[in-house]
């Protein structure tokens, strides 16, 4: 079995940092599992994935050294299962507001006794004879406190038996406290929000994570205490890359 050392290395106490790509390009995906990056977390949410897309990026990360994870589209038993199945090592679940939320998140996402995951798998026997013995314990299950409301019920949720840690949504949050995205970086509002959430962690014993910008944000945003840590994405790098050639060019 495949030992998630993204897992593992947030579980000593240190940061993990990924990238999201968003794209829907397995190739991109190959080449930046190979980049010395943590993870690798394809966003079935919001990016341009469908579910052959995702199935051959998995397949293509295999022999990379990040770690494949993926956010599923919603709380969903069969997209959890079904992205577990294709070799996913993470999964992060949106929205989820209530304990009994989380419940459901990490039940789809272990086998019995400790969740409901339906037995069976289709490219994750890539891991190996002992990938049924082993996958409870190496799969990294995150779920998303993107909401005021979910703030509130911080602790309750990260108490939840199955969850891991979290992965905050800032855009969300802002939003549910009535503050534009482009500006929470500003509000103090947010910002104490987000120590809320770092604080439920500590007391429950998870690992506090966070959407950020880039490079420097997600380095900021660890030291002070944030640990899965997405660090900038595909199309961003793409586009970077580009203004920054047509500016030697001087076009």
């Amino acid at each position: 079995m495949r030992v998630n050392t993204a897992k593992q290395k947030m579980l000593q106490g240190k940061p993990a940092y990924g990238f999201g790509l968003g794209l829907g390009s397995p190739l991109v995906a190959e080449t930046l599992a190979n980049s010395g990056i943590d993870f690798i977390m394809l966003d079935n949410q919001h990016g341009s994935w469908g579910p052959d897309s995702t199935i051959m990026a998995l397949m293509a990360m295999a022999s990379g050294s990040a770690i494949p994870m993926v956010r599923v589209a919603r709380n969903d038993f069969t997209m959890i299962g079904r992205l577990l199945d294709e070799g996913a090592l993470g999964i992060v679940v949106p929205m989820v507001h209530t304990p009994a939320d989380a419940k459901a998140a990490a039940d789809a996402c272990r086998f019995p006794p400790t969740g409901t995951r339906s037995w069976g798998w289709a490219s994750a026997a890539r891991y190996g004879d002992d990938y049924s013995d082993q996958i409870n314990e190496q799969v990294f299950v995150a779920i998303q406190l993107e909401s005021i409301d979910a703030v509130n019920n911080a602790e309750a949720i990260m108490a939840t038996p199955g969850i891991d840690g979290c992965w905050a949504g800032p855009g969300d949050l802002a939003l549910s406290m009535g503050i534009h995205p482009g500006n929470a970086a500003n509000d103090d509002r947010h910002a104490r929000a987000l120590e809320r959430v770092v604080q439920a962690c500590r007391n429950t014993g998870k690992i506090p994570g966070l959407a950020t910008t880039g490079p420097e944000d997600a380095m900021r945003r660890a030291a002070q205490g944030f640990q899965y840590l997405t660090a900038g994405g595909d199309a961003g790098f793409i586009l970077a890359g580009a203004r920054a050639a047509v500016k030697t060019l001087g076009l």
